[in-house]
């Protein structure tokens, strides 16, 4: 198989290009780098089988000819800033929602049936129905992230009824493992590298989320595709675990082996739109036979080894 991955120079992306080439596939990869890096496909570039395309999704006339011959595409470039969406509410829109248009009209023009979509938990909002199953009511949208997500998936799931495409949908939890380069972990590690007495925490610490390992995630992702033949085939993909924002915090404290006094911002919620408890329901994945290895303490302690052997990251990030 030859796959278009689009977002390949990014945390999870990179990650996947791997997978896909260690299993034997040809990948076009395609990517902007405005987020991306391009250290993360060192090991690609070392398989002939790996095509790179440097290039803006909105670039249409370039991604129709990028996509031409593949037969499956992994749609994972977005805009992930969730904290300051609402100081850029059109980048959203244009990089999530738009994008998503412009990559289901490349796979048309090409005649390309088979989409998995990166889609995310925040489009439950804040639910009432813990753990929360794919078929849950949806609440009122609280993040632009989430909303622009929501109409991907909307755009994608009309695309399958109206041009008979299928499409895997995945809702992820926040994803853990080697090359995350964005979040709150990756903040906290910083900050303490730069050498910081104190750590910023938005919100009180309460805050209860989900993390997943980044290798559990590509192999719930690539057992859904090859268990499940639906139409439209949506999965959460989590674990069963939960922690505290402070459980991370202590854990970096423990990595560093020093005391650093926290300051808190405050409140339930870190900023507008984040979700003071996220647990997504994952039975449905499970029946299909995927659980995930890593603890999320594992997966922690594994990312915080990773920005210990990569220093180098703690500084292009820095200078994004």
């Amino acid at each position: 198989m030859k796959y278009f991955v689009t977002g390949c120079g990014g945390f999870i992306g990179s990650n996947l290009v791997d997978r896909l080439l260690k299993d034997g596939h040809m990948v076009v990869g395609y990517d902007n780098f405005v987020t991306g890096n391009m250290q993360f496909l060192e090991s690609a570039f070392q398989n002939k089988n790996f095509l790179l395309i440097i290039g803006d999704i909105h670039n249409t006339e370039l991604l129709n000819e990028a996509m031409n011959g593949c037969g499956f595409v992994f749609h994972l470039a977005a805009n992930a800033d969730v904290r300051f969406g609402l100081n850029h509410p059109h980048k959203d829109l244009e990089q999530n929602t738009i994008s998503t248009f412009y990559v289901l009209e490349a796979m048309r023009e090409n005649g390309i049936k088979n989409i998995a979509f990166s889609s995310t938990g925040s489009i439950y909002g804040e639910n009432t129905i813990y753990p929360t199953p794919e078929n849950a009511p949806f609440p009122i949208q609280t993040s632009l992230y989430g909303a622009s997500k929501l109409a991907c998936e909307g755009l994608i799931q009309a695309y399958c009824e109206g041009y008979d495409f299928k499409s895997w949908i995945f809702r992820f939890v926040s994803v853990l493992g080697e090359r995350y380069s964005h979040g709150h972990l990756f903040n906290f590690y910083k900050e303490l590298y730069d050498g910081s007495d104190t750590l910023t925490v938005y919100g009180d610490g309460s805050q209860t989320k989900s993390y997943m390992y980044v290798q559990d995630c590509l192999d719930g992702m690539l057992i859904g595709i090859e268990k499940s033949n639906n139409k439209v085939n949506i999965f959460n993909l989590g674990t069963d675990e939960t922690i505290q924002v402070y459980d991370s915090i202590q854990w970096v404290f423990e990595h560093f082996n020093r005391e650093v006094m926290a300051k808190y911002s405050g409140g339930k919620r870190g900023w507008v739109g984040d979700s003071p408890l996220i647990h997504l329901n994952c039975n449905k994945i499970s029946e299909l036979g995927w659980s995930p290895k890593y603890s999320i303490e594992d997966g922690v302690f594994a990312t915080l080894e990773y920005f210990e052997k990569n220093s180098w990251l703690m500084e292009v990030r820095g200078e994004l």
